[in-house]
């Protein structure tokens, strides 16, 4: 069994900040590519941010700038900073996680509002 939990979503004005995490647990012995996905028009999900193994990032031209993936895997957990936040960030944000080199497995999201 393995299993996706992120966590700090919530309510912030715009231009505040938050700080998503995505812990993996479970029967984990490598734990490869990992990102964050949001609802966007037109699509089920968008690719916000995703990070690699190896450390290597990239992001969506929306949130360039403004947001960070980072992992730390010791912990086996990915980090979304979110800084500037805008109304249009408003969204379910749900993490991916590649383990086991074959497996993907979806976290439930985090509700994130970005509201005045």
């Amino acid at each position: 069994q393995v299993q996706v939990v992120e966590s700090g979503g919530g309510l912030v004005q715009p231009g505040g900040s938050l700080r998503l995490s995505c812990a993996a647990s479970g029967s984990i012995f490598s734990l490869n590519t990992m990102a964050w996905f949001r609802p966007a028009p037109g699509k089920e999900r968008e690719l916000v941010a995703i990070i690699s193994s190896d450390g290597s990032t990239n992001y969506t031209d929306s949130v360039k700038g403004r947001f960070t993936i980072s992992r730390d895997n010791a912990k086996n957990t990915v980090y979304l900073q979110m800084n500037s936040l805008k109304p249009e960030d408003t969204a379910v944000y749900y993490c991916r996680a590649r383990v086991n080199s074959w497996k993907i497995v979806w976290g439930q999201g985090t509700q994130v509002t970005v509201s005045s």
